[in-house]
């Protein structure tokens, strides 16, 4: 009863619960926050460590960002996913809120597009700057099922490098991204490497256009610290996977780089292991295998994660 009565009184307050609704379409930084609600920064802030004393919500500090998420496991994400029914597609105040998240996401989505168009052509030189993409190619080669692949979903396929390294393992390989640009080089080069069965669509890899339950292996290649929403694309992800498909993601650990949110549209500072297990965990994959490798051709360079999950089979 205490631990309901402080959720209660919490979420009882105009501008906080507010920000429960806002956040209930994803994660975003207190600067986010401030500019959806029209308020200061001191007491957005102030209203976030409420609701994270509460429970309700956790504070993820990166470089000089903090990203706030709601809470979504256990009782207290029961509760809170109630309480957010009440508001939901509320008009007035609320609906106002959530034009300014979607001007917040156009311009992040704006931003990022006309980076990945300004690198197109060279993708592959700027990520050699980063990572050996030969060695987490290798890795990933020892975690591909062993079983038949009927059906591969690269997210975020880029130059359609994944396509061209796994394609042929597959029956039908497919890669998904918004970028027309790097869609045009992506074809190109499964043309020519001949790969009939692989094909690229443009498309949001938070919202696919692929039936529930229909793919053997999903890939996450150097894609999620980009992305606007990771929470929402592994969630995707689980939704479509097959009991017992396979789930690789190669990304950054954890870093303090900031230069790299402005000079190559970095919205993520890498990913911790128990970020990466939280988000596997709620949406029913198991975590296989974590390998760390680090970058030793570059002085204080980053270093690589590839997570392998597996969709928990049915009982």
């Amino acid at each position: 009863m205490d631990q309901v009565l402080d959720i209660l009184r919490a979420a009882g307050e105009p501008s906080r619960l507010r920000i429960l609704a806002i956040l209930d379409h994803g994660e975003l930084t207190i600067g986010e926050l401030t500019y959806v609600l029209r308020q200061s920064q001191p007491r957005v802030s102030r209203h976030v460590r409420l609701l994270a004393d509460a429970g309700l919500l956790h504070r993820y500090p990166e470089g000089s960002w903090v990203f706030c998420r709601l809470e979504r496991r256990g009782e207290v994400g029961t509760l809170l996913s109630q309480i957010l029914q009440h508001v939901a597609g509320g008009a007035g105040v609320m609906q106002a809120d959530l034009a300014r998240l979607n001007d917040i996401r156009q311009e992040r989505q704006s931003r990022a597009s006309q980076y990945f168009t300004d690198n197109a052509s060279n993708w592959s030189d700027v990520q050699a700057l980063y990572v050996p993409e030969t060695e987490i190619e290798t890795r990933m080669v020892e975690h591909f099922p062993a079983l038949a692949v009927e059906c591969l979903l690269d997210l975020g396929t880029g130059t359609g490098r994944m396509l061209e390294c796994f394609g042929a393992r597959a029956e039908e390989a497919i890669g998904f991204d918004l970028n027309t640009q790097m869609l045009a080089l992506a074809r190109a080069r499964i043309s020519e490497a001949g790969l009939v069965n692989c094909q690229v669509r443009q498309g949001d890899i938070a919202a696919l256009s692929v039936p529930s339950a229909s793919a053997d292996l999903v890939i996450l290649h150097q894609v999620m610290h980009f992305l606007d929403n990771p929470e929402l694309v592994m969630r995707e992800a689980g939704r479509v996977l097959r009991t017992g498909g396979r789930l690789l993601i190669a990304d950054f650990a954890s870093h303090s780089k900031e230069w790299l949110r402005d000079e190559h549209a970095h919205r993520r500072l890498g990913f911790s292991n128990d970020e990466i297990a939280e988000w596997l965990e709620l949406n029913d994959l198991a975590l296989l295998h974590t390998e760390h490798m680090v970058n030793k051709s570059v002085r204080d360079g980053l270093e690589v994660v590839l997570w392998v999950a597996e969709k928990h089979r049915a009982v």
